[in-house]
């Protein structure tokens, strides 16, 4: 697309418009029904990621759109009725869902926030499957009829060996969480998000590594500054959008998750969203970090073993000649 096109400017003000109307509208149906689980921070990410981005990862098997965060949203749901330590619920959430996407064979990230919400939250109310279903399902439609796949293949490859490498980031993060008694702050469903995708990606660079953490930060703070400013959450919601599509536009930073994080302070205990800003920053830097050394490693890795074939052809090559 090019930026300089008068008609493409338009077209992607208005994706932002219709984008921020329909997360302005969850909001405003929170509000209105007094149900503070209707507001999901991913269906946020999900609006501008499909919506306005087009991300093709999220939109090209569109009828999983609903179903993959529909049946995680399940999975969280029913692990948060257990009665066992919370650091083993989220680790067996984390897992039955990567199992869950392989079998689905799907990458769609956003279906591991709407999986960790319930346990970030502390939900068990079965109207929050539902939901799920009713916001995806919408954003399905929006794909569908504005034919946002088209052209786009069915398949991709996916890498399954990063679910496994995902899961160990995961764990180490709870962990640490768990010896220093901060398990119950451990989960920013966005965040984990993050971690995912940045693993998928063919390079990851410190520079790309610090400015997720950084607009992710103040992404956050800016929804708890709002939170405590404004007194009218459509509002509130409506500055938040607003300011987080600046903080994208200034540091060049597609992240969808920059959209969702700020609307956890709508929806997290009051005592837990002062430290959102702070928990933010450090998850980031511990996890980032983590894709960041495998993501090194791996680079070595590869290269040796290119190293390798080079010398080896060079060897057969003596011998033949």
């Amino acid at each position: 697309m090019n930026a300089a096109d008068p008609a493409t400017n338009k077209t992607g003000k208005l994706s932002y418009v219709i984008a921020i109307s329909f997360i302005l509208f969850m909001i405003s149906l929170s509000v209105w029904l007094q149900h503070s689980e209707i507001i999901l921070p991913e269906v946020a990410a999900m609006a501008i990621a499909m919506w306005v981005y087009r991300e093709p990862g999220w939109i090209r098997r569109p009828s999983v759109i609903f179903i993959a965060p529909t049946v995680t949203a399940t999975i969280g749901l029913v692990i948060n009725q257990f009665q066992i330590l919370y650091s083993i619920k989220v680790v067996l959430t984390l897992m039955i869902m990567m199992l869950f996407l392989r079998l689905i064979r799907s990458n769609l990230a956003p279906a591991i926030a709407t999986g960790l919400l319930p346990l970030a939250i502390h939900t068990e109310d079965w109207s929050f499957v539902w939901i799920v279903f009713g916001f995806t399902l919408t954003l399905m439609a929006g794909v569908v009829v504005f034919q946002l796949h088209k052209h786009l293949a069915t398949k991709s490859m996916i890498q399954y060996k990063y679910m496994v490498v995902f899961l160990g980031v995961s764990l180490c993060w709870f962990g640490v969480c768990w010896l220093l008694g901060y398990e119950q702050i451990a989960v920013i469903p966005p965040i984990f998000v993050v971690v995912y995708e940045s693993l998928q990606k063919p390079m990851y660079t410190p520079k790309i590594a610090f400015k997720q953490a950084f607009t992710l930060t103040l992404s956050a703070a800016v929804g708890v500054l709002i939170f405590n400013q404004v007194d009218s959450q459509v509002l509130a919601v409506f500055i938040v959008m607003i300011l987080v599509v600046v903080i994208s536009r200034i540091f060049h930073a597609r992240i969808p998750a920059l959209y969702a994080i700020p609307l956890l302070t709508f929806i997290f205990p009051e005592e837990k969203v002062w430290t959102l800003p702070l928990v933010t920053l450090f998850a980031s830097i511990f996890m980032f970090s983590f894709v960041l050394l495998y993501k090194y490693g791996e680079k070595r890795t590869l290269n040796r073993k290119h190293q390798l074939e080079q010398n080896k052809g060079c060897g057969q090559n003596s011998v033949s000649s």
